[in-house]
């Protein structure tokens, strides 16, 4: 196993990681700016609504995108096993 093939397996996996990782930090992004612009904007400043917004939003990307996600990392997984023997050999 070469340095660089060790890095391209690993440049590979953090291309994973942030493919199935954008998608759920973005939302929760966005709702949590939106919420925190509207406790800006009313003065409510309680932080379970902010908390709640994210959770729900959260679950709501999971349920939507959950299978894709899922998807994703079994083809990369089995794509990963299936390059062992040339990795090793």
């Amino acid at each position: 196993m070469t340095p660089e093939s060790v890095l391209t397996e690993l440049r590979l996996a953090l291309q994973m990681v942030m493919t199935l990782g954008a998608p759920l930090l973005l939302a929760v992004l966005v709702v949590g700016v939106v919420v925190g612009i509207a406790q800006a904007a009313t003065q409510i400043n309680e932080p379970t609504i902010a908390f709640v917004a994210k959770a729900v939003t959260l679950f709501a990307v999971i349920a939507i995108g959950g299978s894709w996600m899922l998807g994703a990392l079994v083809d990369f997984t089995a794509a990963l096993i299936q390059r062992i023997p040339e990795l090793v050999g």
